[in-house]
């Protein structure tokens, strides 16, 4: 972010609405606007003690979302040598790794809708909607890995 200017504020209120479609998404909130500081970074990393002064919370906040950017594959952890403060990252792969971790979470949408099917009949109005839920869920387990197949070859040639 810059000095204080009309661009700055321009700047930081784009910061809040992508950290607010994030949240919309279904991202924690704190971690919809770490993410966002993140990718705005003009470095591409900040450290906590950055996060805490740009978004204005506590550092077991920052903290949170942190790890949660971590565990998902959002973000990437660097020190660099002989340095004692860790910088995040948005991991280069981010979109990428959050759109293929997501595997196990379509599985177990699959799964239930399949034992729901089951439970109500294929049938009746709720297993019908059921059974759909499942065949959508499989559907996009079955394809994201062939879209993701064809994000990496167009990324590598630079379309």
């Amino acid at each position: 972010m810059n000095d204080g200017t009309s661009q700055d504020t321009e700047e930081r209120r784009f910061l809040e609405r992508f950290a607010v479609v994030l949240s919309d998404s279904g991202y924690p909130r704190m971690a919809a606007r770490v993410f966002s500081a993140l990718l705005m970074s003009p470095t591409g990393k900040r450290t906590a003690a950055e996060l805490v002064e740009l978004l204005g919370v506590g550092p077991s906040a920052i903290s949170g979302g942190i790890n949660y950017l971590l565990r998902t594959g959002m973000a990437i952890r660097e020190r660099d040598p002989g340095q004692r403060r860790d910088h995040y990252g948005v991991h280069q792969l981010a979109w990428f790794e959050a759109l293929t971790s997501s595997d196990s979470v379509y599985r177990r949408f699959e799964d239930v809708a399949k034992e729901g099917t089951k439970i109500f009949g294929p049938d009746t109005e709720v297993g019908a909607r059921l059974a759909q839920t499942e065949r959508f869920f499989a559907f996009l387990r079955q394809e994201i890995p062939q879209l993701m197949r064809k994000w990496r070859e167009m990324d590598s040639s630079g379309q």
